[in-house]
């Protein structure tokens, strides 16, 4: 039996690296009967044929699982969003990071292209994060800016690249490894929006060791499966103000003595954030009501 990670998945078949080399398996049927979902990132067993290829006889116990997109084992997320061409839209990173709250992975938000924008505009910006507890991290993939900062978080980690299309996820990659050689694309004169260039989730080993995942724009804003009472458990700033609510059921929308309002009356908590929030759970409610 030999062991390794599974680094992508493509038409019934699993592309599995061990040490250097990557050995392509199918599944035993039983993992089919039970339902079971392998997914890249999941460590396995494997037999070795005679013919090169393998066959998965285990899925070890993961210790994390990103749902949207769906990767196992993931260290952090790198929420990219970039400065300028495509401008940050806050109510957008917000729905990413409710989504790595919710997986309870560690975040780092990156912006890239920093050296296009207006400093005092992404000052402001990032003291809001800042103040919230999450890292930030300003970078430039055509300057060389920031990169060694981020290689060096990277390392020996599984970290997943989440973001809107054209921020430049790819290009950062490639500045960052130049071996990935990952397909770039560009930005939509008309619209401001990058072109898909990565159309599935894929582990790409990364030269100072660890994986990297670029995923693609925008497969990572889905909230079908996050409880309208759970929401606000995903907002950290939410965590002492939720305390001071009268109903435990509070959704903290039309409610009475409700401690996360009053925050937001008094500054406490951003007024753009609580707006995300009341979006995101409309959006939530609204699905349900399909149902």
């Amino acid at each position: 039996m030999q062991s390794g990670v599974v680094i992508k998945a493509l038409n019934s078949y699993y592309y599995v690296q061990d040490n250097e080399n990557v050995v392509v398996c199918k599944i035993r049927g039983r993992f089919k009967k039970e339902r079971f979902s392998l997914c890249v990132g999941d460590q396995v067993e494997y037999v070795l044929l005679d013919d090169g290829k393998g066959v998965i006889e285990n899925i070890l116990p993961r210790h994390t699982l990103l749902k949207r997109p769906l990767v196992a084992n993931v260290d952090q997320v790198i929420i990219t969003f970039s400065a300028k061409s495509p401008d940050i839209n806050p109510v957008l990173l917000d729905r990413f990071l409710v989504l790595a709250e919710h997986s309870s992975l560690k975040v780092l938000i990156c912006i890239n292209k920093c050296d296009l924008d207006d400093k005092e505009d992404l000052t402001s910006l990032i003291r809001l994060y800042t103040d919230i507890g999450y890292d930030v991290l300003q970078v430039s993939a055509k300057h060389h800016i920031g990169i060694d900062t981020l290689k060096t978080t990277l390392t020996n980690k599984v970290s997943v690249f989440a973001g809107p299309s054209g921020v430049g996820k790819s290009t950062l990659l490639n500045a960052l490894d130049p071996n990935l050689n990952l397909i770039t694309g560009c930005i939509s004169d008309k619209i401001q929006r990058g072109k898909h260039t990565t159309r599935v989730a894929e582990l790409l080993p990364f030269s100072e060791g660890g994986f990297v995942v670029d995923t693609p724009g925008f497969s990572f804003t889905e909230f079908s499966y996050i409880d309208k009472f759970e929401l606000g458990y995903y907002f950290p700033e939410f965590e002492q103000a939720r305390n001071i609510c009268k109903f435990n059921s509070c959704l903290h929308e039309k409610e009475p003595q409700c401690g996360i309002k009053a925050a937001v009356d008094e500054g406490i908590i951003t007024e753009a954030r609580y707006n995300s929030y009341i979006t995101i759970l409309s959006e939530i409610k609204n699905m349900k009501k399909e149902f």
